[in-house]
């Protein structure tokens, strides 16, 4: 077993024993420069930007290399590529769209370098669909004043996206590690990242539990959308990256912030699990909200109607739901026509009808699910966290860019840009050179694991006091069960040893559990309504108070630390003693 590891930490300095999960000895190992976790657009291209550099790098994935959020999204990407549009007018959307919260550098460096870093992945293979002139073709969608969201395939851009790079990783030898779920951070005596341990779930090069050694470690593990019943993630987006950097002392941000996509398929009211995303392209595309009697419920509630930041929309329809008694409301394009719909369109009119909807000629059931998270692990503008030598980017990260509301395709530029400027920290600094020491196995476990069927009970729980409307109420209630939950585990193993039996199920519903504590309590103490976490006994923003974020870390006993910064900006993550 690994142990509680002693060690600094980065900002105090004093000495701590860090929590892991409950999981048996490494039975293998691999030495690299960088191990990457996660093979999405930020994963991927970091990975392959660390390989470029010279360095030796190691991707592990939990599933398949292409199994990651990235392929789900429909959208696009954005970036100021159109005519007449400027990086300046991307950053003043983005800092609209995130409340009054966004680190404005963070957006500064994301518009300025997205656009080359677009090119840089058209480069790598990735093919855009272009008008038959050559040029982009470009579309809107909330939030955004210009048409500059480029897509693929119609509404398939993810997916074109993780086609392009994974092409790229195998076609450079990238050593890969495919269905391993990683489990913790390794440190050595100094608190210094040494590595990760992982599991590969019996269809990989190695089987069990494994440990690969590294003096950097990338988290791009994405989402965390299954803490709640009903998402648009795959699930796999159990918050095992956020989860792992808690345990290793790492700081996490703004985590209540979780964005619920306003137009998700609606398949009944139990309906759960991953859900068909309806893209807000439809939208941009001319599609219209309206409620059961046709009625456009958006117009006169934002300027841009149903093309305003997703907040406002899925505040919108949540409200009209309420008003009318509805369990969804429709989004209707019909007026599209059939050839539209099948060239623009196309996977989301076959998920539509393999659900028994004819979007060409009918109004489509929608309703809001959880879709992004815009906190995450909390970096600076070079992707480092609170522990040295561990980096974050997607969505995973928390880089101040969304602040409290994600504008719309600016995920996917983020972790294209943020990846860029990870692998350029690690090979400009030497991170690489220094050879982790991993702290030697432990006796015995430190951290009890749930058991599979407390997924569930978590899942229903979070929709159903941290969902789209909270209240102090509500969300106490959900930390209660949760409270419970946690330590029915805890007790469990302090009176008698036991503990779950150590799996997948067991492990996922552990981070689960993690994430959704951490969400409950900054959601608790943030007592106003702002971008994307709406309180309905706080209803008004409150910049005096709250234009700030909210800082967590895991105590080293598994209780939670909860501060707020004093302003909008960020402190820095490592001591000026470890700037390089």
């Amino acid at each position: 077993m690994r142990p509680p590891v002693a060690h600094h930490h980065p900002q105090t300095g004093a000495l701590r024993a860090r929590p892991r999960l409950y999981a048996p000895a490494s039975g293998w190992s691999i030495d690299a420069d960088v191990v990457v976790v996660g093979s999405g657009v930020a994963g991927l291209t970091a990975a392959l930007r660390c390989e470029a550099a010279g360095l030796t790098t190691v991707v592990v994935t939990k599933a398949r290399l292409d199994d990651g959020s990235t392929r789900w999204a429909q959208g696009g990407i954005a970036a100021a590529l159109g005519e007449g549009d400027t990086p300046e007018q991307h950053l003043d959307d983005t800092l609209v769209a995130g409340a009054g919260l966004c680190d404005e550098e963070a957006v500064r460096i994301l518009v300025t370098e997205g656009p080359d870093a677009v090119r840089r992945l058209i480069a790598t293979g990735a093919q855009f669909d272009a008008s038959t002139d050559g040029r982009l073709e470009l579309t809107r969608e909330g939030g955004h004043h210009r048409r500059r969201i480029a897509h693929a395939g119609g509404d398939a851009t993810g997916a074109e996206i993780s086609r392009a790079l994974v092409e790229a990783v195998r076609a450079r030898g990238l050593r890969t590690v495919e269905n391993a779920l990683v489990l913790d951070l390794l440190t050595d005596a100094e608190g210094r990242t040494a590595g990760v341990t992982l599991h590969v779930m019996g269809e990989g090069q190695h089987d069990g539990v494994g440990a690969v050694h590294a003096p950097a470690v990338v988290l791009a593990t994405g989402g965390m959308g299954q803490v709640f019943s009903a998402t648009t993630n795959p699930a796999v987006s159990t918050g095992d990256g956020v989860a792992l950097a808690l345990r290793a002392g790492a700081e996490v941000s703004d985590l209540e912030f979780v964005q619920f996509h306003p137009t998700v398929l609606f398949l009944g009211p139990d309906a759960e699990g991953q859900q068909p995303l309806v893209s807000e392209a439809v939208r941009g595309e001319g599609a219209h909200l309206v409620d059961a009697d046709g009625v456009r419920f958006m117009l006169g509630q934002h300027e841009l109607a149903e093309l305003a930041p997703r907040d406002i929309v899925a505040k919108g329809i949540m409200r009209r739901m309420r008003e009318r008694d509805a369990e969804h409301m429709y989004l209707d394009a019909r007026h599209f026509g059939a050839e539209m719909w099948e060239r623009r369109f196309p996977t989301i009119l076959a998920a539509c009808r393999a659900h028994g909807i004819d979007p060409v000629t009918e109004p489509v059931p929608v309703a809001p699910a959880a879709h992004y998270a815009s906190g995450g692990v909390r970096t600076d503008s070079r992707g480092r966290t609170t522990v040295p030598g561990l980096y974050a980017c997607g969505e995973v990260a928390c880089t101040g860019v969304h602040g409290a509301n994600r504008l719309a395709s600016n995920s996917l530029l983020e972790g294209l840009v943020y990846a860029e400027r990870i692998a350029s920290d690690i090979a400009r600094t030497g991170l690489h050179a220094r050879v982790p020491q991993p702290v030697p196995a432990a006796e015995r476990p430190a951290h009890p694991l749930l058991p599979p069927e407390a997924r569930l009970t978590i899942q229903r729980t979070m929709t159903r006091g941290a969902g789209v409307l909270r209240s102090e109420a509500s969300l106490a209630g959900a930390a209660d069960r949760l409270h419970r939950l946690h330590a029915d585990a805890r007790d469990a193993l302090d009176e008698n040893g036991k503990t779950a039996e150590p799996g997948v199920d067991t492990w996922e519903a552990t981070n689960l559990l993690c994430v959704a504590r951490v969400l409950v309590a900054a959601a608790r103490l943030r007592e106003e309504t702002r971008g994307c976490h709406w309180r309905e006994d706080r209803p008004e923003r409150d910049d005096t108070a709250w234009r700030r974020h909210i800082v967590v870390r895991l105590n080293p006993d598994r209780s939670l630390a909860v501060r707020t910064t004093d302003t909008t900006d960020f402190p820095p993550t490592l001591p000026q003693a470890q700037e390089q």
